[in-house]
């Protein structure tokens, strides 16, 4: 990476570690949320995002796999930005937070990229990871936590009691 500024990712819909609204997630619209990405170095050809729960019982889970997006300040909510790949549902596109309990970390990876990726629409993360791996001038990263609605009830439930 040559960028000496780490890319900043902020969303006006979340903070840096808080909580992602219901809208983005499975209890929601199901829509990606807005993204705003500063400091993205001079020589960036496409922008790059991956986001992805380390907290899934499974390992880690994909929600989001996009790339050759054009290198613009804001990602628009609802908005497909570039190609997407195969997230863990096996489908292209968002797949937003929907923990089966408890609370769980969704990070959103933003990668400056020295060029286009010649990959196909639909490709696995290992795909993409391996495309971009050396041509990666900075990246960014924003981590939003969630906890189904279903378990925020019963929760506060056993708090009333």
């Amino acid at each position: 990476m040559t960028n000496s500024k780490p890319m900043k990712i902020t969303s006006n819909a979340f903070m840096d570690g808080g909580n992602i609204p219901s809208k983005y997630t499975c209890d929601g619209e199901d829509v990606n949320p807005p993204l705003m990405i500063e400091n993205v170095p001079q020589g960036t050809q496409t922008l790059a995002i991956i986001v992805e729960d380390p907290d899934a019982i499974t390992g880690v889970y994909d929600h989001w796999l996009v790339w050759n997006m054009p290198p613009e300040r804001i990602v628009e909510e609802n908005r497909i930005p570039g190609i997407s790949g195969r997230n863990g549902a096996g489908k292209t596109g968002y797949h937003g937070p929907c923990p089966p309990s408890g609370t769980h970390r969704y990070y959103f990876f933003v990668f400056a990229l020295d060029v286009s990726l010649d990959i196909e629409s639909g490709s696995d993360k290992r795909k993409l990871q391996e495309a971009m791996k050396s041509h990666i001038l900075a990246q960014g990263t924003l981590m939003a936590l969630y906890t189904k609605e279903k378990d925020v009830s019963q929760k506060n439930s056993v708090l009333i009691r």
